[in-house]
């Protein structure tokens, strides 16, 4: 049976050119970048390289870039490094309720330790204002996070908007832009934020590797200690052959976005297009105007999430909810709590199919059909 893979939003398949850019690397770059002889400076040319090639991706400085393990790494490097560095100036922070989760425990974490979190609020269709920002700051707001793109829903929140608030305020300015890096256009100078997280498994390249951006003169206490690396901002070797892979992936990214977004857009309506042919009821979740193109998220009445995912993955259809499994249960979605309240279906009826890599219309149109007939034997249309 032909399987479709339809959680990209979760992961990604490694690239090719991106397998090949580091197979290489591996086979002749083994010093390490700290070492001053040749293999080692060998090893931080190749560093150097791959770090230039992320940074002009969002219009910034090499040296304002942080290799971390990944977005939860980068993420809590911002929010704790900030809050550390600042917190004689104030213990306040602004986030939002939809947030990933590497943001919400490192808040709830700050919260434990006498910081005070303000969570905004969304509106049905996952997105904040930027007059709820507005009305949240206070004197001794010290850091802002708010993520650029929802990873269950798509939503795209106002992000040059709130930079532009805050642009005479105290306050730092974090966005974790792990979802939508590589399918949105991303210049730090114009979103006027401080501090950017980014994840490299999300666009095809290897996992383990991500990158903090951190604006010149932006305060932040590292978090990692044991050596100088990385600016002494993170210490610990760096994971060259990742790098590179990394970069590779970026190269792609960027020379390939516009036509990723052009096809994923495709994918949504075709996937749609067949849901209306067979007559099936349901509702796309998020922001119909301000959304990642790669997700679409979509709650069908009637339907059972977690009996429906089964059914999906048994037909070779690999797709997501925003619910946490443990043990036999679920737990809703915190962003759908958000936009829909406790108890609302959608909790309980909505799945994240989520496009990339190697997909045609063809798998799309198939992958949609047998939703379809799932969607029609489980409810017994």
């Amino acid at each position: 049976m032909q399987t479709f893979y339809l959680d990209h939003a979760a992961t990604s398949p490694v690239h090719p050119e991106v397998i090949e850019a580091i197979t290489e690397a591996m086979s002749r770059v083994y010093g390490n970048p700290s070492s001053i002889h040749a293999a080692g400076r060998y090893a931080r040319k190749v560093l150097d390289e791959a770090r230039n090639t992320i940074a002009k991706s969002i219009g910034a400085k090499d040296t304002e870039i942080i290799f971390t393990s990944g977005g939860t790494e980068a993420d809590n490097t911002a929010i704790f490094g900030v809050a550390r560095a600042l917190q004689t100036k104030g213990k306040h922070i602004i986030t939002t309720a939809v947030e990933h989760h590497a943001v919400l425990q490192a808040c709830e974490q700050l919260e434990k330790s006498g910081f005070e979190i303000t969570y905004l609020p969304v509106d049905e269709n996952g997105r904040i204002s930027v007059e709820s920002v507005k009305e949240a700051l206070r004197d001794d707001t010290i850091l802002v996070t708010i993520m650029f793109g929802n990873n269950e829903v798509g939503t795209i929140q106002p992000i040059k908007e709130i930079g532009e608030l805050l642009k005479e305020h105290q306050a730092i300015f974090h966005t974790d832009a792990v979802q939508a890096y590589g399918l949105e256009k991303i210049n730090v100078n114009e979103l006027q934020v401080d501090l950017l997280s980014v994840s490299s498994h999300k666009i095809n390249g290897p996992k383990g590797i991500g990158f903090l951006y951190q604006r010149e003169k932006t305060p932040l206490i590292a978090t990692f200690f044991g050596g100088s690396q990385e600016r002494k901002r993170r210490a610990g070797t760096e994971n060259v052959h990742a790098a590179v892979g990394f970069a590779k992936a970026v190269e792609i990214a960027q020379r390939e976005m516009e036509k990723r977004r052009q096809a994923y857009l495709r994918f949504r309506e075709i996937f749609l297009d067949v849901l209306n042919k067979e007559n099936i009821a349901y509702k796309v979740n998020g922001h119909q105007e301000y959304f990642l193109k790669h997700i679409l998220n979509i709650s069908f009445p009637g339907m059972d999430v977690e009996s429906f995912l089964v059914n999906l993955d048994m037909d070779g259809v690999y797709a997501s909810s925003g619910s946490a499994c443990t043990a036999g249960s679920i737990d809703p979605s915190h962003v759908l709590v958000a936009m829909f309240g406790k108890g609302a279906p959608e909790l309980r009826n909505s799945i994240r199919f989520s496009f990339g890599l190697g997909l045609t219309e063809e798998d799309i149109k198939e992958a949609a059909e047998r939703t379809a007939k799932i969607v029609k034997r489980m409810t017994n249309n």
